[in-house]
């Protein structure tokens, strides 16, 4: 899959030899126009070309959107592609509308940039529809009142922090924790077990990764069912600012025309927020707490606000969140908690104790896990496993300054429950199998609360933990040991 590049010389306008304006300052990533005529609207599309240049290098032309009337004559842009090359002069070119994305059945299977354009080196789409990428929320009236869980096929998470149907969910973790791997299941447990498409969008993503993301969807025969659209690392602000937006006006496409449920991946959140920074503080605007943009609440809400459920069908995000210094008082994580209905926190700890998905089990919630939306035994369950969780942790520093053997025999029992949970809660991925040689399982709920209760039944107390480590069901650990018999 090559780079992304500039729109091609298919995107322009037919009128670029009748001008709009003219390019008066280049700023970085924002540009001021100065206009003949009447002021084009914000969030409407320029196009900065020079005629000639444009026609022996269609790639230099330049995707500008309204963000700002200055005065009378003047508009201030962001830049959606690369500047260089612009000079004052330059002639600009409005279109009357704001950026259009393709829409359609043909989008699967494809890789998109901001504007829409394939970037997978496969060709054109055929002539489909297309729409604008600044789309209001679903009214009120719309909106699926119903409440149900959406299920991953992964243990800890259906178990203790199950996600919303139509929801969002977050993945908050610092770099290397495994918040891509997580997201990567997820598209391939949605095309092995569910009736939907996956939308996947990389904000802020670096180019290997989303070539290694299309090759891996590609040989696992997943790539049919999925959508990606990236506004890469390498890009300019603008085109990370609006990537969210191409993707989830893709996704809207399905959820009300093809009336199919959708999974909206989002890797990373944080990315938008800090694309939105930088375009800030080139628009000159006075930075808020910890040199955040002042808008980022609004900026974040008309993203957020757009993913829903309505009678047709669902859109049900899951986003990666980075958080800077595993900071979650970080405003750009606080922000971003507002708008979740589930929160699944990956723990470096556990990470580094090889317990994957490194989810932590106690700074997880969802507020899905109630008795009348999960029922009463899953809502049982998962009080108990956190309660034995909880239990293990107060007693950790005892254990490193005393020992195990100091505890009373009650909570040594509780110890060894813990850590057999902790076990058991781990689980082998389908993407991950090439590299750990374990295949990959997909639990139902069912099973993960039978497996779960049976641990806290004190099952498995005979046999050593680790016949728990990496499994699907608890009828696998009883499979891989036979019980010791009492000395």
């Amino acid at each position: 899959m090559p780079a992304p590049r500039s729109p091609g010389w298919g995107s322009l306008p037919a009128v670029v030899d009748a001008p709009t304006g003219t390019i008066e300052a280049v700023h970085g990533g924002v540009v001021d126009v100065a206009v003949v005529g009447d002021l084009p609207d914000v969030g409407e599309l320029l196009w900065a070309a020079h005629p000639e240049r444009d026609r022996a290098e269609p790639s230099a032309a330049v995707g500008l959107e309204v963000v700002a009337h200055l005065d009378h004559h003047r508009v201030r842009s962001i830049a959606l592609s690369a500047t260089q090359g612009l000079a004052r002069g330059d002639p600009v070119t409005a279109t009357g509308d704001a950026i259009t994305v393709p829409v359609g059945e043909a989008l699967l299977g494809r890789a998109f940039d901001v504007f829409g354009d394939p970037i997978d080196g496969r060709g054109p789409l055929p002539d489909v529809p297309r729409r604008s990428v600044h789309r209001s929320p679903p009214p009120l009236a719309r909106r699926s009142t119903t409440t149900e869980v959406f299920p991953t096929g992964i243990k800890v998470i259906d178990v203790l922090c199950p996600l919303e149907r139509g929801g969002n969910a977050g993945l908050f973790g610092g770099a290397g924790v495994g918040k891509t791997v997580l997201i990567m299941e997820m598209i391939h447990d949605m095309v092995g077990h569910q009736e939907g498409v996956s939308v996947f969008c990389g904000i802020g993503e670096r180019c290997r990764e989303a070539e290694e993301l299309y090759r891996e969807l590609e040989e696992s025969g997943t790539l049919d069912q999925a959508v990606l659209v990236f506004g890469q690392m390498n890009e300019q602000p603008g085109a990370r600012l609006r990537a969210g937006h191409t993707a989830l006006t893709m996704a809207e496409w399905f959820r009300d025309d093809r009336r199919v449920d959708v999974l909206l991946l989002i890797d990373n959140i944080f990315r938008f927020v800090q694309a939105g920074s930088e375009v800030s503080g080139l628009l000159g605007q006075i930075p808020s707490r910890l040199g955040y943009q002042p808008t980022l609440a609004s900026d974040l809400a008309g993203l957020e606000e757009r993913i829903a459920s309505t009678p047709d069908g669902a859109i049900t995000s899951i986003q990666a969140v980075y958080v800077p210094a595993d900071d979650l008082t970080d405003p750009a994580a606080v922000h971003v908690f507002g708008h979740l209905s589930a929160s699944v926190v990956l723990s470096r700890d556990r990470a580094a104790q090889g317990l994957y998905p490194a989810v932590d089990p106690l700074a997880s919630g969802s507020k899905m896990l109630t008795p009348s939306v999960v029922g009463d035994r899953h809502y049982r369950i998962a009080q108990e496993v956190r309660h034995t969780l909880a239990a293990y942790e107060e007693l950790k520093d005892v254990i490193t300054m005393l020992g195990l053997e100091e505890l009373s025999r009650r909570d040594q029992r509780v110890v060894a429950r813990a850590r057999r949970l902790e076990r058991f809660l781990t689980q082998p991925f389908a993407v991950t199998e090439q590299f750990t040689g374990v295949e990959g399982r997909y639990v139902p709920l069912d099973t993960a609360l039978d497996g779960c209760e049976r641990v806290l039944a004190d099952e498995f107390e005979d046999r050593s933990e680790d016949v728990l480590y990496m499994i699907g069901g608890a009828d696998e650990a009883a499979a891989r040991e036979p019980a010791r018999a009492e000395p």
